[in-house]
């Protein structure tokens, strides 16, 4: 296995390179698709990178990826798995780009929301529906007897 490279981005701007060693892969049956083949064959991977012991990661970083990933996160273990190919060299691949772009979208920096406001032409536009759906509703009563 070699080196994953995880290209430059926000929050990361010179990339990161996690060596095979901060890796381990484990391979079993798939589920998926290859017919008689899948009974046969360990093509199912599953990628574990252990964010806890990494060198890679500087120790805010490490908080990040800890705040970001917590769902995905089995104590301090990242695992990612692939079965959707046939082949096992394939679902390798998908596997360690599926890692690349969660560890690269979780070192982003969070985007600060700008709060807008409704345009003045949406809230007559709304205003408007409103007023149209109350008149039908309400030539939908019975008439009023005077």
């Amino acid at each position: 296995m070699d080196d994953l490279r995880v290209p430059a981005g926000p929050g990361i701007p010179h990339g990161l390179v996690i060596s095979a060693g901060e890796m381990t892969e484990q391979f079993s049956r798939s589920s998926g698709p290859g017919g008689q083949h899948v009974n046969t064959s360990d093509s199912r991977v599953q990628l574990r990178f252990d964010i806890g012991s990494t060198a890679v990661l500087t120790e805010a970083q490490r908080e990040q990826v800890f705040q970001r990933l917590s769902a995905k996160l089995s104590g301090v273990v990242l695992t990612v798995s692939s079965e959707e190919q046939r082949s096992q060299l394939r679902n390798r691949n998908a596997a360690r780009q599926r890692l690349a772009e969660l560890l690269r979208e979780a070192l982003a920096p969070p985007v600060d929301r700008r709060p807008t406001r409704p345009s003045r032409n949406s809230r007559r536009r709304r205003v408007r529906a409103e007023r149209r759906r109350s008149e039908i509703k309400r030539n939908r009563r019975r008439p009023h007897l005077d």
